[in-house]
């Protein structure tokens, strides 16, 4: 009689037959470790770490606070993080094919002040029309990025820098001295930061709406994957015939279009716009990314992490603040945080190249 094979799957745990010459005839296969992997799995989750640190932090703090998690509280938690969100789940995008986009401060200023310049020109436009209107126009900016990184071959980080002070020019020329106001705005459009639904703003639904559709396009679409490819080794996604340079175009455009939502809800969520909003903010949005764990290197993470990265960074600010923590702290935790991430993910690439190595091994 033929002995059924033995089989290793990529946890390196035995299957097939040595499965079933352990189990009587008639005997149903036992799911304890069918568990035991999926519990292994859960834990090694990028998310993991980064979700535990956010819910130590609020216990912690509401312990010594309690007012932190007080309705009003919580509203401003969401309000505080969703502009982030939204820029990180843009950045996730472009650091997952092993790039960087730098400008997405300026351009999220950018559009901001065009809002507030939209509304000012024509008061009557529909507030969808001033989406429409802010989308495009960091569709707009993204695609440069993306030509300039693509076409011309030079690094994105260097592009992206570039850019960054290019368009905090435009926007310091185009605003000069101008401001607009919360007054100068609808209040149709200044409610979309105050009115909620079973407790959450209504920017902030929009935030969560992002999260999950770019979610579902990267685990669910051959483009999406294809990212993760390109990431982890371009010369083999080009050698598997994946259009690298129209990818990578592509995640720039996406990013300058979440850009520029981001610069329209700011518009509505914060009492003034002019040449300075948005500025700094692209370190936020990176190390938001980062501390979710999206590889810096690219290849792996997720925008489910870069999300619960930019609430557990905005979390921070408002827990410190509670606390009455000196605001130096704040910057020197988070980067200490972003470290932490780093080289976390580098020692787990490192653990993953030996368990390949090994298993490579045992095949020869």
């Amino acid at each position: 009689m033929t002995q059924t094979p033995a089989t290793q799957n990529p946890t390196g745990t035995t299957t097939a037959g040595a499965t079933a010459s352990s189990q009587k005839p008639g005997q149903r296969p036992s799911n304890n470790r069918t568990v035991g992997r999926s519990v292994a799995s859960f834990m090694k989750l990028r998310e993991l770490p980064v979700t535990a640190a956010l819910i130590v932090l609020v216990v912690v703090t509401y312990a010594a606070n309690p007012l932190f998690l007080s309705p009003q509280g919580i509203k401003d938690l969401l309000l505080n993080a969703t502009i982030i969100i939204i820029l990180a789940v843009g950045q996730a995008l472009v650091i997952i094919t092993r790039n960087v986009d730098l400008s997405v401060g300026s351009m999220l200023g950018l559009v901001a002040f065009g809002t507030g310049t939209l509304f000012q020109v024509m008061p009557d436009i529909p507030i969808i029309g001033a989406f429409a209107v802010g989308m495009l126009f960091g569709a707009v900016l993204g695609a440069v990025n993306g030509l300039l990184v693509t076409v011309a071959k030079v690094p994105a980080l260097v592009i992206t820098l570039g850019t960054l002070y290019i368009y905090r020019g435009l926007n310091n020329a185009w605003a000069g001295g101008t401001q607009y106001f919360a007054d100068d705005r609808p209040a149709a459009f200044g409610s979309l930061s105050v009115d909620t639904v079973l407790g959450f703003p209504l920017i902030t639904l929009i935030a969560i709406l992002v999260v999950i559709a770019v979610a579902l396009y990267m685990v669910g679409t051959r483009p999406g994957r294809d990212l993760y490819a390109i990431g982890s080794d371009p010369d083999a996604a080009r050698l598997f015939g994946i259009p690298i340079g129209r990818r990578v175009f592509l995640v720039f455009l996406a990013n300058g279009v979440l850009a520029g939502l981001a610069g329209v809800l700011y518009a509505s969520r914060f009492n003034s716009v002019g040449a300075n909003t948005g500025l700094g903010m692209e370190l936020d949005v990176v190390a938001a990314a980062v501390v979710g764990g999206v590889a810096i290197f690219g290849g792996s993470g997720t925008v489910v992490g870069a999300a619960i990265g930019a609430v557990l960074l905005t979390t921070i600010t408002s827990a410190l603040t509670a606390l009455r923590v000196d605001k130096f702290w704040q910057q020197a935790i988070v980067g200490v945080l972003i470290l932490a991430a780093i080289i976390i993910d580098r020692l787990a690439s490192i653990r993953t190249a030996r368990k390949l190595r090994v298993s490579e091994a045992r095949d020869v």
